[in-house]
């Protein structure tokens, strides 16, 4: 008898084989099981605990497992498909997981008996293939200047969220939004950048009817010397810097030597005509408002003011930039290189309001904005934040939309259409592809069934008369009305989802699935390498053992 041979340190723990496949899977469901109940518009909201105490109350799916920290590689990755699917069409976060988990669970049977996993992924890529080509089958192509269709849309997007049950007033605020800062770059496309653009202020107090999209922008600044300038402008002209309105310093600690007492006053001469001609170089287009990004110092402030004209100092570049895009001025670096074509007129009025107990300043009712404000009122911060969270899902739905103007049915329709088609085409799938091919069609089922479970219908029921309706041809509009649980016909109903959404949820979820499974090896519990001497390591991986051993059945030994 030979004497074992260690490969492995002590400290590794190595699994293979189906033990692994068994253990990712679980993970996978884990974390579905976990945010399953928000999908929908029945759907329950999670209140988590971040790091630093502070309370989360949402129902995002990304915004639910960016809080958790789990100990499981498997289910950290899935947490990385909402994070993509929500960075990619901002939408879909929780109906991703839901159905990689569903996906996953259906595998397991398969490889229980066997099956190599290989054959799994081929079979769900060809299922993935095809699900595509049902999508752009039933699609629907849809008016981007018809305002109603495109509340309907983006009202069926938030109807899953807290915010549903203000009807159609987020959604408005996300079309005026996108709209408002929609460029277009020709040949009919149309990009919109939420994030540059886009200024979300959430002013606590007030109530939600309050919100509005405003035409222009505002920002978290008062004047500078708000005694002496005045508050309000009508069609003023604006005047955008990049540079302090102060006399330069020197680099570092700069000496200067006096010979003669007058030399000290020819210097603070010279400080002050260096200030006087900014300004006059500035004063000289008769603007109303000036806003720069750096300081101001008091001697400009007061030829400023002198002149009647509002200044407003260290704003953010990004603000500067919106205010820019809004009223059509240039940001100038130089006071000398202005011209008359970078002073904004688009503006109509400029004015500072007292909200609770800030002065915000409104840069508002531009001709053309191309960029604008969202204000957002409520009772509570956590409100305000889910609302946010709503709206910036909103808006990712309404620029889909501007981007590729297809629709596809909601109410888990899509993807019963999809698995009905799938079941169909698999009976002519030659070999042992066959199964897990029809396995994939059984998982898009997924998303209708926790719909149904979600209303709290007879779920079973339910869902036998959807996959009756589906099997028939001409019914790929008939879902679950996700508020009664009624199956119903999405079309009268006004329940879409938008194209891009789908397809990407059916890759994220699909891929993720496929990798998932082809993993038969976890080695875990590698130590970093410690410098030498540095005595024992406390006994890290033992933690982490434990914390493993509830995913997998322990088997006696």
């Amino acid at each position: 008898m030979h004497a074992p041979v260690l490969v492995l340190k002590d400290s590794l723990k190595r699994e293979s084989g189906s033990k692994v496949h068994h253990a990712n899977i679980q993970a996978s469901k884990a974390v579905a099981d976990i945010i399953r109940t928000t999908l929908g518009p029945r759907s329950m909201l999670k209140m988590l605990l971040d790091a630093a105490g502070g309370i989360v109350v949402t129902n995002d799916g990304n915004a639910i497992l960016r809080e958790l920290d789990l100990a499981h590689p498997a289910a950290k990755s899935m947490i990385e498909l909402s994070r993509t699917q929500d960075e990619e069409v901002g939408d879909g976060t929780t109906s991703v997981i839901v159905l990689a988990g569903e996906m996953l669970h259906v595998a397991a049977t398969f490889i229980d008996k066997n099956y190599h996993p290989t054959v799994i992924c081929r079979a769900y890529n060809k299922a993935l293939e095809d699900s595509i080509a049902v999508l752009d089958k039933i699609a629907m192509a849809i008016d981007v200047t018809d305002r109603a269709a495109m509340l309907d849309l983006v009202k069926s997007c938030i109807g899953t969220k807290f915010t549903g049950q203000f009807g159609d007033l987020i959604a408005d605020l996300a079309i005026d939004a996108t709209t408002t800062a929609g460029v277009d770059l020709g040949q009919g496309v149309r990009e919109v950048d939420i994030k540059k653009y886009i200024k979300v202020e959430k002013v606590p107090g007030g109530q939600l009817e309050d919100s509005k999209v405003l035409k222009g922008v505002m920002i978290n600044k008062d004047v500078v010397a708000p005694g002496k300038m005045r508050r309000k402008i009508l069609n003023p002209r604006i005047i955008l810097l990049d540079c302090p309105l102060e006399y330069k310093k020197g680099e570092n600690q700069t000496n200067a030597e006096l010979v003669k007492e007058d030399d000290w006053e020819v210097l603070l001469k010279m400080e002050e005509e260096y200030i006087q001609n900014m300004c006059m170089q500035i004063l000289k287009f008769k603007p109303d408002l000036v806003i720069t990004e750096k300081g101001l110092s008091d001697l400009a402030c007061h030829y400023l003011s002198k002149a009647g004209v509002s200044a407003i100092r260290r704003l953010r570049k990004t603000d500067n930039n919106r205010i820019a895009r809004a009223c059509g001025a240039v940001v100038v670096n130089r006071p000398e290189e202005l011209q008359e074509s970078d002073v904004g007129t688009g503006a109509g009025l400029f004015e500072v309001k007292k909200f609770g107990d800030e002065f915000f300043a409104f840069i508002v009712d531009c001709k053309d904005p191309k960029a604008c404000t969202v204000l957002l009122r409520g009772a509570s911060k956590d409100l305000l934040n889910e609302v946010e969270r709503n709206l910036q899902d909103a808006m990712s739905v309404a620029r889909n939309i501007l981007k590729n103007p297809k629709l596809l049915p909601g109410g888990g329709a899509t993807e019963l259409t999809v698995s009905a088609a799938l079941k169909q085409k698999s009976s002519s799938i030659e070999g042992i592809e066959k199964w897990p091919y029809e396995a994939a069609a059984v998982a898009f089922e997924a998303i209708p069934r926790t719909l149904a479970q979600n209303c709290g219908v007879n779920v079973i029921r339910t869902m036998t008369a959807l996959q009756g309706k589906h099997a028939n041809a001409g019914n790929e509009w008939v879902g679950i009305d996700g508020n009664t649980g009624e199956i119903v016909d999405m079309k009268e109903r006004k329940i879409w989802d938008s194209y891009n959404v789908k397809a990407q949820t059916f890759k994220t979820a699909i891929e993720a699935a496929s990798m998932l499974l082809r993993i038969d090896d976890i080695v875990s519990g590698i130590k970093k390498k410690q410098a030498p001497g540095a005595g024992p390591t406390p006994s890290k991986p033992k933690i982490e053992e434990e914390g493993d051993a509830d995913n997998e059945q322990i088997l006696p030994e």
